[in-house]
């Protein structure tokens, strides 16, 4: 795929992400919308294959830490907030037992 093609997959699927991650904020939505279509545009003109491969390094990044690191949290009091995860983020959890028993032994 030429690098073209890597550049319009990549800003489709930073958007794509953003829609998931940022889902019911608008306000939030509209930031990384903006956000990404500045920076897209900013380096619009670039033409050294190093540095363009360098820019798809960083917005690939970029995509996988929005997609891995980032929980939308709704303040529900004004000394609570409510943490949204993702299906996608969570895991199973693997208990720790101090002493473990024969039972909990693998």
């Amino acid at each position: 795929m030429g690098s073209r093609g890597q550049v319009l997959k990549l800003f489709k699927l930073l958007h794509r992400t953003r829609q998931e991650v940022f889902k019911n904020d608008t306000r939030a939505l509209e930031a990384a919308r903006q956000k990404i279509n500045e920076e897209f545009k900013n380096n619009q003109n670039e033409t050294s294959a190093e540095k363009i491969n360098e820019l798809l390094k960083i917005a690939s990044d970029v995509e996988v830490i929005l997609r891995t690191s980032v929980i939308q949290a709704v303040h529900t009091d004004s000394d609570k907030i409510l943490l949204v995860p993702r299906k996608d983020l969570l895991q199973d959890n693997t208990p720790y037992f101090d002493k473990p028993t024969k039972e909990h032994q693998s």
